[in-house]
């Protein structure tokens, strides 16, 4: 059992994950004894005389007590210095990228990034004169190849990407990002937190729609950024990257409202009994699909038969609540899509229902045509908590009414 004194007030890092989830940043309202944070729905704070804050707070767009909770337990989900709440999970994402990225750098993205963070690097940033290469980031040497000695100052990695479930060596691309100063940043959305820690691995910073898993109940939009302690501003750059995280945040003002923060904490209290439920059920899908004649191929990491199998099984704890699978053409993929009942045909994950979707005309359209477009036969799946009978005998329909005649 963790020792009493190491669970005071101000300092949960020894304990378990979901000990931290519930406490960090979340001690009883000194006033009333509430145990659960309050929504602090002001935009604005009584100074103490001119400069005199209470707690540091003045304004919230600077920060805000419901907010500032939330960020603390982030911080203490992911073992980082700081956390960062964000409006969204691009929001989380662009702030990022301005805090690190000049015109005339570079960045290395998987080339089965998500479709958002492809759009916001190539669209967005190109114009101000970022470039990007899109790389396998299953090969570190691909990665290493892709690298530009001076010029790359971010690795985005995704592990496991979105859709195509592949899967990184967040130790070996660390040390090849550190090696030429550049940043380490690992979406942990998929993997959560619980299942995964990228800051020990060596990442400089995780980065986390927390519409997904962490809120895990639909119901929220929200991101979060999660800075290593010690991590600095890649080369060219000086100074702390909290520093620089902290001012973008700040000046660009895209920050978290308290009820959709206190949305995201309840979320994240009861995140790791929710993983646990998400990964007991894709793992019984997962073997359900590769026995199905309908299915040409799943692609999930947790079966022997991924490439990627035995490094998830290094750094995850967890393979995950996200299936996807190919059924040989377009046209069955879409009738699987239309035919599901307890599967919702819907864009987005990690919620606590089940959802369907076809990336190649849904999350990942904004790709279509370039070197990280989809194959039009996949199939997504965000595996919810319901019985898994019930999913089984849903999909087992579904590809029944989706084969072709």
């Amino acid at each position: 059992m963790t020792d009493d004194a190491q669970l005071h007030e101000d300092d949960w890092s020894k304990a378990g994950f979901s000990t931290r989830a519930i406490h960090a940043g979340q001690d009883p309202d000194p006033t009333t004894g509430a145990v659960v944070p309050p929504i602090y729905a002001t935009s604005t704070y009584k100074q103490d005389g001119v400069g005199g804050l209470r707690g540091g707070f003045e304004y919230s767009r600077s920060a805000n007590p419901t907010r500032t909770a939330l960020e603390s337990a982030l911080a203490a989900a992911e073992g980082g210095a700081a956390g960062f709440a964000f409006a969204s999970g691009l929001a989380a994402e662009d702030t990022l990228l301005r805090s690190t990225l000049r015109p005339g750098d570079h960045v290395v993205v998987p080339n089965d990034a998500y479709g958002g963070t492809y759009r916001l690097i190539a669209r967005v940033f190109g114009p101000w004169g970022i470039d990007h290469t899109a790389v396998d980031l299953s090969d570190p040497d691909a990665v290493l190849a892709a690298i530009e000695p001076g010029r790359t100052k971010v690795v985005w990695v995704e592990t496991p990407t979105n859709p195509l479930l592949g899967i990184a060596d967040i130790a070996v691309l660390s040390a090849h990002a550190r090696s030429v100063g550049a940043l380490l940043v690992v979406d942990n959305t998929f993997a959560t937190p619980y299942l995964q820690q990228p800051l020990a691995l060596g990442a400089d910073v995780v980065v986390h729609s927390t519409t997904k898993y962490v809120g895990g109940h639909s119901d929220v939009v929200g991101g979060a950024l999660v800075v290593g302690d010690g991590a600095m501003l890649p080369v060219g750059l000086d100074g702390p990257l909290i520093d620089a995280v902290r001012f973008h945040q700040n000046a660009s003002g895209a920050v978290a409202g308290p009820f959709d923060a206190w949305l995201t904490l309840r979320g994240l209290k009861t995140l790791a009994v929710r993983m646990d439920r998400h990964c007991a059920n894709a793992a019984a899908i997962a073997e359900f699909l590769s026995t199905h004649d309908a299915v040409t191929s799943v692609i999930y990491p947790g079966l022997a038969s991924h490439p990627g199998h035995a490094v998830a099984a290094k750094q995850m704890t967890g393979f995950g609540g996200m299936i996807s699978f190919r059924t040989g053409s377009e046209a069955s993929a879409l009738a699987v899509c239309a035919a599901t009942r307890v599967f919702t045909l819907a864009e987005s994950l990690g919620g606590v229902e089940s959802l369907i979707e076809h990336p190649h005309k849904m999350t990942h359209g904004s790709v279509a045509g370039t070197a990280l477009e989809v194959p039009d036969d996949l199939v997504r799946l965000s595996v919810g908590i319901e019985d898994v009978q019930d999913l089984i005998a849903d999909l087992a329909g579904a590809l029944t009414t989706g084969r072709p005649s």
